[in-house]
């Protein structure tokens, strides 16, 4: 087992009394609860960071894709001119 330290919190008595309520529901006690709420807030950060690299990378992809999209398009237009010259033999202008 994961050795232990004992830490001291602050909280104002408002923020107390809505834990300590929770606590009292869920048949727990403050350490099992601040622990809880300790875990959850990590896992939320990390979450949100991963959210936050993938949106930024959807994105940076959003450009490369635009930029290839329209270099494709181009090249489709260069050879439908290209055969068009070939199958009537007239250049367009």
């Amino acid at each position: 087992m994961a050795e232990t330290k004992k830490i001291l919190v602050s909280l104002p008595d408002s923020l107390l009394k809505e834990v300590d309520f929770i606590v009292s529901m869920e048949k727990k006690n403050r350490s099992e609860f601040v622990k809880e709420a300790m875990k959850f807030y990590l896992r939320e950060k990390r979450r949100m960071e991963v959210f936050e690299k993938l949106k930024d990378g959807y994105l940076e992809m959003s450009t490369i894709n635009l930029t290839l999209a329209e270099i494709g398009l181009e090249q489709d237009v260069k050879e439908l001119n290209l055969y068009e010259v070939n199958l009537t033999g007239c250049e367009k202008m």
